[in-house]
C-alpha cells in the first residue's frame, strides 16, 4: 500500500469516527487535514497538464466548501457556491479528454435519480432552494461526463474518475436528504466516507 492511501485512510477514519461519536474538535482537525493530504498527493501526479490542474483546483474549492460548511449556517450559501465550482472544475477536467460517446441509459438513469431526490426534499427546501438544485444538477452532469468518457474509452483511468464522481454525487445526495428530509446519526460518517473516497479515486486517475 502506498503512503498516500495510508495517510488519507488514517486521517479520514479519524474524522469519520469523530463524526459518528460527535467529537467536534476532532472533526474540525481531521476533515481539513484529510483534504490537504489528498491535495498534496494530487500535486505529486506526473505530467499533470490542464486536466490535472483543474482537478487540483476542484479539490481546493471542495476543501473551501467543507471549511465553510463547518461555520454557522448563515455561511451555507457560500458553501453551496464553492461546492458547485468544485463539481464544475471536475466536469471540465473530465470533458477535456478527446472524444465523446452517448450511452443513452446513463443520462436517463441520472435524470431519474435527480427527479427522485428533488421529489423527496422539494417541499422542505428553504431559501437555498435554487442553490440546492443547481449544485445537484452540476453533480449529475459531472457523473454523466465522467461516465460517457468511461463508456467510450473503457480504461482504468476513466473508470476511477467515474467511480469517484459517482461517490461524490452519492455523498451530496445523502447530504441534501439528511439536511432537508430525513436526518440520521450515521449521515455525517457516510457522507464523509463517500466524499473522501470519491476525491481519492478522482486523484488516483491522474496516476493511471
Amino acid at each position: 500500500m502506498s503512503w498516500p492511501f495510508l495517510a488519507v485512510f488514517f486521517s479520514g477514519w479519524l474524522y469519520i469516527d469523530a463524526a459518528y461519536r460527535g467529537t467536534n474538535w476532532q472533526q474540525w482537525v481531521f476533515r481539513p487535514v484529510t483534504m490537504l493530504l489528498l491535495l498534496l498527493w494530487a500535486c505529486q501526479a506526473p505530467n499533470l497538464g490542464v486536466s490535472g490542474y483543474l482537478i487540483i483546483a476542484g479539490l481546493l474549492t471542495a476543501l473551501l466548501s467543507d471549511s465553510i460548511r463547518m461555520l454557522p449556517s448563515k455561511y451555507l450559501l457560500f458553501s453551496f457556491i464553492t461546492l458547485f465550482l468544485s463539481y464544475l472544475l471536475y466536469t471540465i477536467s473530465f470533458a477535456l479528454h478527446m472524444g465523446f460517446s452517448f450511452f443513452f441509459p446513463l443520462p436517463l438513469s441520472l435524470l431519474v435519480i435527480g427527479i427522485v431526490i428533488m421529489l423527496v426534499v422539494w417541499t422542505r427546501l428553504d431559501s437555498m432552494r435554487w442553490r440546492v438544485i443547481d449544485s445537484l444538477l452540476m453533480a449529475l452532469l459531472m457523473v454523466w461526463v465522467a461516465g460517457e468518457q468511461y463508456f467510450m474509452l473503457s480504461n482504468e483511468n476513466r473508470f476511477s474518475a467515474m467511480a469517484g464522481a459517482t461517490l461524490l454525487l452519492l455523498a451530496h445526495s445523502i447530504s441534501i436528504i439528511d439536511r432537508y428530509r430525513f436526518s440520521f446519526k450515521l449521515s455525517k460518517a457516510i457522507i464523509a466516507a463517500c466524499g473522501f473516497i470519491g476525491h481519492f479515486l478522482i486523484i488516483r486517475s491522474l496516476f493511471l
